[in-house]
């Protein structure tokens, strides 16, 4: 690491940017940090109370990076020296060995070597991949495994061989017992459950306790700082993790970048606390990343509901949270009181029970929040950790309980509930300790409750953490929020109101019509279709997604301009909102977004809206703020924890037989952890390579090559990776498919982004058929093709690549033919839709010349672009092309030049 690029000599003193030259600095400091006052409080009566202490507690939200930035090292990062990266001095993550010392620069890491035949639990190879299907994968019940060793034993002892998860010398014919007593012997992962006990502690009436002062209420948790310290250890993440915290720059257009979580400024604001303590230089900064959330198992054999507790860390990067990996890990689950009592000390009861539960989950990593714990990283370096307490993951039901405020006010900022758009300060714990402090003498908790949105009887879990304030700590909710919130039960149910108010009579009409067009939208790879409209009740994250693709122009001509134009901010917001890099340029977008949405939705004013004071709405105004502090925000979203109650609640309860259900289901996760542990750590010893049956020394055929079919056509076609800083340069790689299965021979060809029909300077239509080369060899034609590219915005895999499938089917499920259309790159000089054309794919071919040259083609119909998006829309518009002689426009095109499917939307 070298201190800094070369060609930038001049840094800026209040923020983390060098500059070439001193007029550069100087423009800089000019446009970032021009003299002015502070903003002033929101209303009169918060300012009396905190006596001029608002702007000194609220320093560090304006602007989010207005913190003094100690010494720093910077180096170029990525390809071509396009990117330039500031790195905290102080906290860098440096290796040290097992007692703490810091190692010197470049020493090697500490992984111990491990015997290629160490199965360990397992007897080899087979009884672990065995174990992993039946108890991971297939989760197949106890007595179905028994079925299934019992056929497999005898096989084996027909065979002369050793029976699966048997011991030498044993006759015991092994069972689902053995299976699972294998895997607990796991030492990989294993963290054990513990519990403990919450009762009310108030005092009780002298008339007779209510059921639920005496109830005692269990709670179950791991140690997370096991969680942690196995989540940090773990190999497949060494290299999708942050040691040290940073500022991305770019240095042609000196624009500052944020993407995964070590890139935002709380974390450099809290080192920058964390670094006063001498003893802590050359740690790890590990912020702990929390969520909850209920969630309901089954309706139909009763109400049950469960309150998992998850834990992940910050360092790990978005793209492998988004990718449900074991970055996330449950940790707990929470007491849910059962009784419906409305007393008010009950529901204080509730609320104190969920901070005090928090608090004491996670008193094994306060010790280590001040001084620093030694930990074994995945890449087999020591080093040391300070931990702290990050973002917390939540729902807006979730954060009025976090930060003990009144539903219907903001845990955020100060606004008040009747107006929340309008302009005022954050809230920080300090302040609210400062008022509860002072009207707490005068027993006026009822003006916290009215007047400041505050619940006073109740001690937040943060208060016993250092450098923890909560309501710092809300992270932005894309799903919740965005996505259910502002569009789905805001817009979505605005819309039908206002056709309600304004067509009376015709209402039905015409939100059947707007029903029909989301039902004849045409198939899409991945996209949810709604074959009744969108009129059904149960609703999941990626049904939302589906629906705001296709409803801004199933609305569109029923409803006045001012609506579409204000779903289309709304929708540029949220797509913008969901990039993996957003830079300076993508906030002022965001901003700009932001500010149509806010002006066009007055619209729904007041005939269909009486107010838009509304909570959800309102969070959409901080998410800049939230991108500065805590990098973008599709890494924090509650999408994520929604995903793993999938994998850590549901499948677990439905394994379980239902009678006291949650100790089996603590049961599965823990299996489930070591075997995901074990895997990962053979992985890392190179001892899963290939498939069970090519390295079995059983085999006869194991080390025999496949021919090579000279006249069987190549399966693949690789392209070379894009830079990261060009996401329109896509790595593509095609799969032929046979009448729906894959062709079995794969050959690998180096190919270029080019179109194959080159610009003749005639039309292809007026050559004459005797100058066309002639071919008189096999034509194999295929159904279908796969696609993959680099859309680390979209779900995507690990490294940003996205798969999808393009079909040209003469008959798609028994019914019409499906011919889907997909973006051609004609001119890779031109960035968007201007250098890029729409086709049908009407079929997939390939053909081999007599030299042995191949070529993957296909048949297309050209559309025609419009010159300009739709001005109400701003989607592009697209008609068939047709050649000179009024001939539909059909060409052959070689199948290199397809960047990714298109979705076409009939209007």
């Amino acid at each position: 690491m070298h201190s800094r690029p070369t060609s930038l000599t001049y840094p800026c003193p209040k923020c983390c940017r060098w500059f070439k030259n001193k007029s550069g600095l100087t423009q800089h400091v000019n446009a970032k940090y021009p003299a002015s006052a502070r903003p002033p409080s929101p209303t009169g009566k918060q300012q009396d109370i905190f006596n001029g202490e608002t702007e000194a507690q609220n320093a560090d939200w304006f602007p989010p990076n207005s913190s003094p930035v100690p010494d720093i090292e910077t180096e170029f990062f990525g390809a071509g020296d396009k990117l330039y990266r500031n790195y905290h001095k102080l906290l860098n993550g440096h290796p040290c060995d097992a007692r703490g010392a810091l190692l010197p620069e470049g020493a090697s890491s500490s992984l111990q070597e491990k015997a290629a035949n160490d199965w360990s639990p397992f007897g080899n190879r087979l009884e672990f991949e065995l174990a992993d299907f039946l108890y991971t994968r297939c989760q197949m019940p106890g007595m179905q495994i028994d079925t299934l060793l019992d056929i497999w034993a005898v096989s084996l002892i027909k065979a002369g061989g050793q029976v699966l998860f048997s011991r030498h010398g044993s006759t015991h014919v092994p069972d689902h017992k053995d299976v699972y007593r294998t895997i607990d012997r796991i030492e990989l992962g294993d963290v054990k459950w513990d519990n403990f006990t919450v009762r009310y502690t108030g005092d009780h009436p002298a008339d007779g306790a209510p059921p639920w002062m005496d109830n005692k209420y269990k709670v179950y948790f791991c140690n997370p700082r096991k969680v942690a310290q196995d989540i940090l250890d773990n190999p497949d993440l060494s290299t999708e993790m942050d040691y040290c915290l940073y500022c991305e720059f770019s240095l042609a257009t000196d624009e500052r970048q944020w993407c995964d979580f070590m890139s935002g400024d709380w974390a450099w604001n809290q080192v920058d606390i964390i670094a006063q303590d001498p003893t802590t230089h050359g740690s790890v900064f590990v912020p702990v990343i929390l969520g909850s959330d209920k969630t309901t198992v089954s309706v139909v054999t009763g109400q049950n509901d469960f309150y998992p507790l998850y834990l992940s860390v910050g360092n790990v990067h978005n793209n492998v949270q988004r990718a449900h990996r074991n970055a996330l890990v449950l940790v707990g689950f929470l007491a849910m009181p059962k009784i419906h009592a409305k007393t008010t000390e009950f529901r204080q009861l509730r609320r104190q029970l969920f901070h005090s539960s928090l608090l004491l989950i996670l008193q094994s990593l306060k010790p280590f929040m001040t001084t620093p714990d030694i930990v074994h990283f995945g890449d087999g370096h020591y080093r040391r950790v300070i931990y702290e307490l990050g973002p917390y993951i939540a729902d807006y039901e979730e954060q009025v309980l976090l930060t003990c405020i009144v539903r219907g006010w903001c845990a955020k900022c100060l606004a008040t509930w009747q107006d929340l758009d309008a302009k005022a300060l954050y809230r920080c714990q300090i302040y609210m300790e400062s008022l509860i402090t002072q009207l707490s003498e005068y027993f006026r908790l009822g003006r916290l409750w009215d007047e400041y949105g505050i619940v006073g009887e109740l001690v937040l879990f943060t208060n016993d953490f250092p450098h923890a304030d909560i309501h710092k700590l809300i992270a932005p909710d894309l799903l919740h929020q965005i996505i259910k919130g502002a569009f789905k039960d805001h817009f979505v149910e605005w819309v039908k109101q206002y056709i309600h108010a304004m067509y009376g009579t015709d209402e039905d009409a015409i939100l059947d019509d707007i029903d029909r067009q989301i039902a004849t939208v045409a198939p899409f790879s991945g996209l949810r279709r709604f074959q009744q409209g969108r009129n059904f009740k149960q609703w999941t994250g990626d049904d939302l997604k589906a629906l705001m693709k296709v409803y801004l122009t199933a609305i569109e001509g029923h409803v006045p301009c001012d609506v579409v134009w204000a779903l289309h901010a709304l929708l540029e917001f949220c797509c913008l909102m969901c990039r993996n890099i957003i830079t300076e340029t993508t906030l002022a977008a965001i901003d700009d977004a932001l500010e149509c949405y806010h002006q066009y939705r007055e619209v729904f004013y007041p005939d269909t809206v009486s107010t838009f004071s509304l909570p959800r709405q309102h969070a959409m105004t901080h998410y800049p703020d939230l991108i500065h502090l805590f990098g973008t925000p599709n890494g924090l979203c509650s999408s994520i924890t929604e995903s793993k109650h999938i994998k850590a609640v549901k499948q677990p309860y439905r394994r379980s037989n239902h009678h006291n259900a949650l100790g089996q289901m603590l049961t599965t996760n823990q299996r489930l952890d070591k075997l995901a542990h074990c895997r990962v750590d053979f992985k890392q010893w190179e001892m899963l390579d290939g498939t069970c049956i090519v390295t079995s020394p059983l085999c006869s055929f194991a080390d025999v090559e496949p021919e090579a079919h000279a006249n069987q056509p190549d399966a693949r076609l690789t392209q070379g990776h894009p830079s990261p800083a060009d996401d329109n340069s896509p790595s593509q790689e095609q799969e032929w498919y046979r009448d729906g299965y894959p062709v079995d021979e794969q050959t690998h060809l180096d190919a270029q982004v080019k179109l194959a029909s080159t610009h003749y300077p005639r039309d292809l239509a007026d050559i004459p058929l005797h100058e066309c080369p002639m071919y008189d060899g096999n034509v194999k034609v295929f159904n279908a093709a796969s696609t993959t590219f680099y859309a680390p915005s979209d779900l995507s895999g690990i490294g940003g690549m996205q798969r999808e499938m393009i079909r040209s089917s003469p008959s798609w499920r028994h019914g019409p033919p499906r011919l889907d259309c997909v973006f051609v790159t004609t001119n890779p000089e031109v960035d968007g839709m201007q250098g890029m054309s729409v086709v049908r794919i009407l079929a997939f071919f390939s053909f081999r010349t007599k030299d042995g040259e191949y070529y993957p083609c296909a048949v297309v119909r050209w559309f025609v672009l419009s010159d300009e998006p739709d001005e109400d829309t701003g989607m592009w518009i697209v008609r068939p092309g047709y050649t000179t002689h009024r001939q539909p426009d059909i060409s052959v095109i070689h199948v290199d030049t397809i960047y990714h499917a298109a979705h076409l939307i009939p209007v």
